[in-house]
């Protein structure tokens, strides 16, 4: 019997065929009634949204791209100015450097200047000191010379053109 009932579900049944084309034709429009359009929509706005989030994220990738292209700029110009303000730096450090070296060179010129003119005022005094010393030894040994007192002015006198026809060094 097993195999008489194999066989009968093997064998075409051409009232069973029509009950199933009609059970499938009515599964279809239930399905295409109430399921497959909710389905098709739902996939649509799925794609709409997938969609629009690609298109979103190319913008913010655009976006991106433009401000790193931005940012770049901007550190260039910042790497720029910063050399700039750098050279203007070492500019003014020289020039300062050159000012301070400059006025350093003109006070020691004219402490050197101050230093001449203080020696030769020394120089000066001490000559005229020389030259007093050198006429009282020279008014001791005329006196000792002649043993006789002489007169101190015109003995002087006498000395002070001898000593102005020196010279002065």
């Amino acid at each position: 019997m097993d195999i008489i009932v194999a066989q009968s579900l093997l064998e075409p049944n051409a009232g069973l065929i029509f009950y199933k084309v009609i059970v499938f034709a009515l599964l279809l429009f239930v399905l295409g009634k109430y399921a497959w359009k909710p389905i098709v929509n739902a996939l649509s706005e799925r794609e709409e949204t997938i969609d629009a989030s690609l298109r979103k994220a190319e913008q913010a990738l655009e976006e991106a791209r433009q401000t790193g292209a931005k940012n770049e700029e901007a550190r260039r110009e910042a790497e720029e100015n910063a050399r700039r303000v750098l050279q203007d730096a070492r500019t003014a450090a020289e020039r300062v450097r050159a000012e301070e070296l400059e006025k350093t060179r003109a006070r020691i010129r004219q402490m050197q200047e101050q230093a001449q003119a203080e020696i030769e005022r020394e120089k000066e005094r001490a000559l005229e000191e020389l030259r007093d010393e050198v006429a009282g030894l020279a008014i001791r040994t005329a006196e000792q010379i002649l043993e006789e007192t002489l007169d101190a002015d015109r003995h002087r006198k006498m000395v002070d053109r001898f000593i102005e026809q020196l010279p002065r060094n």
